[in-house]
């Protein structure tokens, strides 16, 4: 794994089980937020399981790599984010 994608894995492991808000591009000039709990990272992705009102979706996933291209922002809190 690249050094950048292994940085923002290792930040988020350190926040594993904080609440986390995942704004995503959803397309032209359209975006999903979403807001959950971060529950596990993986080699190649983590998942954030969402809060019971976010929809139907239970659990969603979501690559290093999306990170890394700015496809989606995270914050944990007001002023932190990751990459």
């Amino acid at each position: 794994m690249p050094e950048v994608l292994q940085n923002i894995k290792s930040g988020l492991d350190e926040r594993i089980g904080s609440k986390i808000t995942v704004i995503a591009q959803a397309g032209r000039k359209k975006t999903t937020t979403r807001k959950g709990v971060l529950v596990e990272t993986y080699p190649s992705l983590f998942v954030v399981e969402l809060d019971k009102a976010e929809g139907t979706f239970e659990r969603v996933s979501y690559s290093y790599t999306d990170v890394l291209t700015k496809n989606i922002d995270i914050n944990f809190g007001k002023k932190e984010k990751i990459a």
